[in-house]
């Protein structure tokens, strides 16, 4: 692990060398990567010529709205077109497919480019698949109706006597055993219409969630209840999404240049502003 980011950050180093050298400012990631060069006629795509770009089936808002990624409307399927047209590729060489969200965090070839769907980097998981750069840090928060007491906590300690709940497999069943360490077990569930249906019947007392998820949930599927606040993560816990590749993934360095590029020249934050960040302020419970 240690030796790949090495090298990826020699490589971006080496970019931002020759660029300065030649004073340009290049739009699409069309000079070499290392050896390689990152330009759809000598990329090793699964379709010559063609980004495959796999993400799940459903696709929820904000993510990608009205479930059509090709629409470039949400915040992965904006990320996704950005990617491409910095690696050279116009809109119709994009190819979509659908895919199951854990079928994928598993050893063997892909039939994607890559995969975008809310996947966190973890140690774990990069054991099996390669990640690009995190093109999003996001933080957790917290879901409860607006009359539970819980709305009162400010703290993480705050948080402890109360019964918690988050999607199974998830980053947020993680932080809630991992972070706040409540006295009760969290009680897990496999949709968030389950995680409704429990807050309903009383069986827990909040929910947690990525914060744009909770944004969501709150607008959509659960409009009665609200946003307690975010849970502010150590560093070593902060939730980063990448990209997943296969293991080994010669696509790798070029990818992670131009998600560099898109940081680097306000697009990411751009997007995540236009899709993710809705509006209000909201506390924040630290530890």
């Amino acid at each position: 692990m240690r030796f790949r980011m090495m090298v990826v950050l020699t490589l971006a180093m080496g970019l931002v060398a020759a660029a300065c050298g030649t004073g340009e400012e290049a739009t699409t990631t069309t000079a070499a990567v290392g050896a390689q060069e990152c330009t759809p006629e000598t990329l090793q795509t699964v379709e010559p010529g063609v980004l495959t770009i796999a993400t799940g089936e459903p696709a929820f808002p904000p993510w990608v709205e009205d479930d059509d990624p090709a629409s470039k409307r949400g915040f992965e399927a904006a990320v996704a077109y950005a990617v491409a047209e910095r690696l050279g590729y116009s809109d119709d060489q994009v190819k979509w497919i659908r895919t199951g969200f854990d079928e994928v965090i598993a050893p063997g070839p892909k039939d994607f480019d890559f995969n975008i769907q809310q996947y966190s980097i973890t140690a774990e998981r990069d054991e099996v698949v390669d990640f690009s750069v995190p093109y999003y840090i996001t933080t957790q928060a917290l879901v409860a109706y607006a009359d539970s007491p819980v709305v009162q906590a400010e703290t993480f300690a705050d948080l402890k006597k109360y019964k918690l709940g988050a999607a199974i497999g998830s980053t947020s069943l993680e932080f809630i055993e991992q972070v706040i360490q409540p006295d009760e077990a969290a009680a897990v569930y496999d949709t968030n219409a389950d995680a409704k249906a429990a807050l309903d019947a009383g069986q827990v007392d909040a929910l947690v969630f990525d914060l744009p998820t909770a944004y969501y949930i709150t607008a959509v599927e659960i409009p009665e209840a609200t946003i307690v606040g975010q849970l502010e993560a150590p560093v070593d816990k902060a939730d980063q999404l990448g990209l997943l590749m296969a293991e080994g993934s010669p696509l790798k360095p070029c990818i992670d240049q131009a998600l560099e590029d898109l940081r680097a020249d306000g697009t990411l934050a751009r997007l995540a502003d236009e899709w993710l960040t809705l509006g209000g302020e909201i506390k924040t419970l630290t530890p």
